[in-house]
């Protein structure tokens, strides 16, 4: 994969966190496809930091979200999709799961702060136990309405695909 700017490995994410802890800082996790990023991304992502000093986010490999949202998905593929999530003021670092969920990444982590979308119970976010018996919090962050990556495909195909 060509070389992006805060895109690490798991163990490099690892370390880097650790030294950020041990400086004081408070460490924020979350998670996403973040495919056709938009404003709904950005806002969230912006609430995840406020929530900490340090963001880490982890972003679904293409199989990964080929297998949660279909095989049309993912639009963009992972090299774009991190290239534009490195390229966020709020993001301090990247990490790219290959799993259906990151909880492996997250207890190899082991954020201070878990952070999640409103739209998922607490007790059924991904790594919140994990975070939880480490000492650390979990929160879940409201959405910025009406946006979405498959609000956004479903515009395109109604307003490029329709019949002439």
């Amino acid at each position: 994969m060509q070389s992006i700017k805060k895109l690490l490995t798991p163990g490099s994410a690892r370390n880097l966190v650790s030294t950020w802890k041990s400086r004081g800082k408070k460490v924020v996790f979350t998670n996403g496809c973040f495919d056709i990023l938009h404003a709904g991304h950005v806002f969230y992502l912006d609430k995840a930091k406020a929530a900490g000093d340090m963001l880490v986010v982890g972003i679904n490999s293409d199989s990964s979200v080929k297998r949660l949202k279909g095989e049309k998905r993912p639009i963009s593929p992972l090299i774009d999709r991190c290239r534009v999530v490195a390229g966020l003021e709020a993001v301090n670092a990247i990490v790219i799961f290959d799993d259906d969920t990151p909880e492996r990444i997250i207890a190899e982590l082991l954020p201070d702060i878990l952070v999640k979308g409103a739209d998922w119970p607490i007790d059924r976010i991904v790594g919140a136990k994990t975070v939880l018996a480490h000492g650390g919090e979990v929160k879940a962050i409201d959405f910025l309405e009406g946006r979405s990556s498959s609000s956004i495909i479903e515009r395109i195909v109604e307003v490029y695909c329709r019949e002439k």
